[in-house]
């Protein structure tokens, strides 16, 4: 009789459990198709990231001691008006005795930063649909929006009219003094 013997050998020649050159190649193969595909994904990720124009809009610095006490000056973040008021002492007693007012209901303090309670940031664009209001036209010392008659008062909250909220006060800090940034 003759006797079979197993070998301990795979079906390649080589012994079990270890790896063999197809094994190798496979693996080469398969990395080389994961770069392939990183390298065919990445400008259509990229491509979501922001322009350096719209980056080189994102914040802007501004020298608040440039505006005089009851004046207001209109400069533009990412294609926006922002207003920056210094309001006089009236203004600010008026708005600090109406605590709680506007939609939502918001102390005056809310909308100012510590230490810089005269002047005001706000966003100018009516909060209804996007108008651009005038100061000093309004019932409550404030802005009004021509369009569809909000008003609004020193402190931007919105008091009469149908937007639904109060003039919108954006991200910003001071960076030096009297210099903020906003964005």
């Amino acid at each position: 009789m003759a006797e079979s013997v197993v070998s301990p050998e795979g079906p390649n020649g080589a012994p079990e459990g270890e790896a063999t050159r197809r094994d190798f190649i496979h693996i080469a193969a398969g990395a080389a198709a994961v770069g392939a595909g990183v390298m065919a994904a990445w400008p259509l990720i990229n491509s979501m990231n922001p322009a350096a124009d719209t980056l080189a809009l994102s914040t802007v610095e501004f020298d608040t001691s440039k505006v005089a006490e009851g004046q207001q000056i209109v400069i533009t973040w990412q294609g926006k008006p922002v207003f920056i008021r210094n309001r006089t002492a009236a203004e600010l007693q008026r708005v600090s005795a109406e605590a709680n007012v506007g939609s939502p209901p918001e102390p005056d303090s809310a909308r100012t930063k510590p230490g810089h309670e005269a002047t005001l940031v706000v966003l100018g664009n009516c909060t209804h649909l996007g108008c651009i209001p005038t100061f000093g036209t309004g019932e409550f010392g404030g802005w009004f929006c021509p369009c569809h008659g909000s008003h609004y008062d020193a402190s931007g909250r919105i008091r009469k009219g149908p937007a639904p909220l109060n003039l919108i006060v954006p991200d910003y800090e001071y960076t030096a003094g009297s210099t903020i940034r906003i964005g």
